[in-house]
């Protein structure tokens, strides 16, 4: 394999980790929204 080859794989695959790790924390820390009571209409 090239070494232009090995850069860009190890790159790309950086930043789909970076990215993918970003929006997990983002989920894993937001505040759980309050869901409507379907019964407190009634």
């Amino acid at each position: 394999m090239s070494t232009i080859a090995l850069v860009t794989m190890i790159t790309v695959q950086l930043l789909v980790i970076i990215v993918s790790g970003y929006f997990f924390v983002k989920i894993l820390s937001a505040k759980p929204k309050p869901e409507p009571d379907s019964y407190a209409e009634e």
